[in-house]
């Protein structure tokens, strides 16, 4: 066991674990507020869960068309390491306004403001990842990536569920103090990641204008195009599990938010434990069967809280949506960074956080209507006939263009479980040098 865990280490350099240890410090605090988001809003302001879907919308919105897409350019202009800290400052700051605040429309405008700068630094963390490693250990990287996130996610709702039953404001105090600790570590110990090109006839330095219009380039892939439209299906029924299953279980079920943490600890407790397992199992699985199979899991795990009663189902509703999620996720997060050409790595990330993006911005809106008009059940149903309709879409993609899903999957893989696959085109080092400053 230790001499394995002495080799995924040695895999990846020292900057590429300071920014594991950066990520999880910053995740921590998210994860001590997001899960309880919506009870916050309700109880704060009495409102039920359309004003909190209402209050998605405009995160989303803002979020990603402004932040997410502003970030995208940032990050492939001026680098990686700038655009992470603003990002964490500017949040943490900016959430102060949402302690604040006590006017229901002024705190739809903070929830804008946060928007903005919270996901600002998305694209420039995704691509800091691929930047850190060559790209044969780029799924080992983003699977390490997701450990770390839900090692963050074990330990958080637990404890924001414990201070939650006591202030919740306390929880977004907490959050400020661990952002700004994050970005004083990203500021001293880590390194600038973006590449850095040669000038010569066969690449120019962009401007910032150019560097925007480099969005037309990603939205022509149609084959990265038509796996996010199905990937945004998928997260349109994922999703409920940030936004409204909190609600749905306190509200609706009797369980405690201390209750509701535990379950969320669940799901993030076996991704740290088991997710290097079913990496490998998974390695030679073709990528676009397996996706849909863990889509199909997702499914089966979200309808059951249509139906089930007692605390040990939502349980055991919980451990199936992981197991899908860890055949789901790394499969999904490999194939994107494969789809980017380097130069256009935050910009392809940027596009790949609408299919998160879109769903948060329309889906928890739908899902308050439902929960405030008729029975709440009902939205587990509807939850489960969606994600059957991404199934139906991987598995769609899987026939139409299958080999080349393979192609980019087999480039990712190596060793324990992740093999060397064909190899990449020969880089001429007179046109591109990788430096950090």
């Amino acid at each position: 066991m230790f001499s394995g865990l002495r080799k995924t280490y040695k895999k990846f350099s020292k900057d590429f674990w300071l920014f594991m240890l950066a990520s999880f410090i910053d995740m921590l605090g998210g994860s001590l507020i997001f899960p309880f988001f919506s009870l916050y809003m309700t109880r704060k302001f009495n409102v039920g869960m359309t004003e909190v879907g209402t209050m998605f919308l405009v995160w989303a919105l803002t979020s990603g068309v402004i932040g997410n897409t502003v970030g995208g350019a940032l990050a492939d202009k001026f680098g990686r390491k700038t655009n992470i800290i603003f990002g964490l400052v500017a949040s943490a700051l900016s959430a102060l306004l949402i302690v604040v605040i006590q006017n229901l429309v002024l705190f739809y405008v903070a929830i804008a403001i946060v928007g903005i700068f919270q996901d600002i630094s998305g694209p420039a963390r995704q691509a800091m990842i691929a930047d850190l490693v060559p790209e044969e250990l780029r799924g080992d990287a983003y699977g390490m990536f997701r450990i770390v996130f839900n090692l963050s996610v074990t330990i958080g709702p637990a404890i924001g569920g414990y201070m939650a039953t006591r202030s919740f404001v306390s929880l977004f105090y907490a959050d400020v103090v661990i952002s700004l600790i994050a970005a004083a570590f990203v500021f001293v110990l880590l390194p600038e990641t973006k590449p850095v090109f040669a000038h010569s006839e066969h690449h120019k330095e962009e401007s910032f204008k150019d560097t925007f219009k480099g969005y037309s380039q990603v939205l022509k892939d149609k084959l990265f195009m038509g796996f996010m439209v199905v990937s945004m299906l998928s997260v349109l029924m994922y999703f409920n599990m940030n936004s409204s299953l909190s609600v749905y279980l306190v509200n609706h079920r009797g369980v405690t938010p201390e209750q509701f943490g535990y379950i969320l600890s669940l799901n993030a407790g076996m991704v740290v434990l088991m997710q290097l397992f079913f990496t490998r199992i998974t390695t030679k699985w073709k990528p676009m069967l397996a996706i849909a199979l863990g889509n199909l899991l997702y499914v089966i795990g979200f309808t059951m809280y249509g139906f089930v009663n007692t605390y040990f189902l939502y349980l055991l509703a919980m451990v199936i949506i992981t197991i899908g999620e860890m055949i789901y996720a790394p499969k999904e997060q490999m194939l994107v960074a494969s789809f980017a050409p380097e130069h256009m790595r935050g910009r392809y990330m940027a596009i790949r956080g609408f299919s998160w993006i879109i769903p948060a911005a329309i889906g928890p809106l739908g899902a308050g209507l439902i929960m405030d008009n008729v029975d709440p059940r009902i939205l587990w149903y509807v939850a489960g006939f969606i994600g059957m309709l991404s199934t139906l879409g991987f598995t769609w993609l899987h026939f139409k263009a299958g080999k080349k899903f393979e192609a980019m999957s087999n480039r990712n893989s190596k060793n324990g479980g992740l093999e060397v696959g064909e190899n990449l085109p020969s880089v001429d080092p007179e046109k591109v040098v990788l430096t950090y400053d």
